[in-house]
């Protein structure tokens, strides 16, 4: 890792600390000495980083520090271009378009020297599987999440039996093939995970949802159909 790289994964690692961190732990994730890491971190109080420092506590960052927009490092910026490539690829149209969107923005917004990356990238997302077409704009319910509103869904089953439904949507699951729904079902007083393409009308209620959304999504993690859901894929 070139110098530069380090000194921003520094200030990377103290940023997502909530606590002092040792000048040992920091050498140890770096995989440098404690002398190189000390001289790193004189280099950076030098270029005016508030970090400060106490012997046998560690090393902090002022909270209300940040960095300049998109310094990012090759791995920082490779990963973003693959998980954009894929989401282009998998994701719903507004998503989709969002993805191919954002890259077009790194790649005219990153330093000259790392513009390649993202125009030349080496790294592809590549899938042959077809995806299942979504009965209606999944938008709506990524909007539904963000303003924590209530769902009304036309529902079919793997028999093509319609039911309507009241949903409280928690999050969306983008596989390779289809995307799912998961959200508290009014009508069955669960969980449910609803397919995308099985969704025949969907609209936005008034009604919001009154559980906060943290607490909602915690639900949803310790509920029968999500463990099964986990169980099935790590089978």
């Amino acid at each position: 890792m070139r110098r530069t790289e380090r000194l921003f994964q520094i200030i990377q690692i103290l940023r997502a600390q909530r606590r002092p961190l040792t000048g040992a732990a920091l050498a140890e994730e770096l995989g440098v000495s404690l002398r190189t890491l000390y001289r790193d971190i004189a280099e950076l109080v030098a270029q005016h980083v508030p970090i400060r420092g106490e012997a046998g506590v560690g090393y902090v960052i002022d909270s209300d520090f940040d960095m300049p927009p998109l310094m990012l490092t090759a791995d920082e910026l490779e990963a973003a271009v693959l998980g954009a490539t894929w989401v282009a690829q998998r994701g719903d149209a507004a998503l989709a378009r969002g993805a191919r969107d954002l890259i077009a923005k790194l790649s005219a917004a990153v330093p000259e020297g790392l513009r390649p990356i993202v125009l030349d990238a080496s790294l592809g997302a590549v899938s042959f599987d077809p995806i299942e077409a979504d009965g209606f704009d999944v938008a709506l319910v990524r909007q539904a999440i963000r303003t924590r509103h209530k769902l009304e869904i036309a529902y079919s089953d793997g028999e093509g039996r319609i039911t309507r439904r009241r949903i409280w949507p928690v999050t969306i699951a983008y596989t390779e093939r289809l995307r799912l729904i998961a959200a508290w079902c009014e009508l069955r007083q669960d969980f449910r995970h609803f397919r995308a393409d099985r969704v025949h009308g969907c609209t936005v209620c008034d009604e919001r949802v009154p559980t906060r959304a943290d607490l909602l999504r915690r639900q949803w993690e310790r509920s029968d159909v999500h463990c099964e859901a986990r169980r099935r894929v790590l089978d």
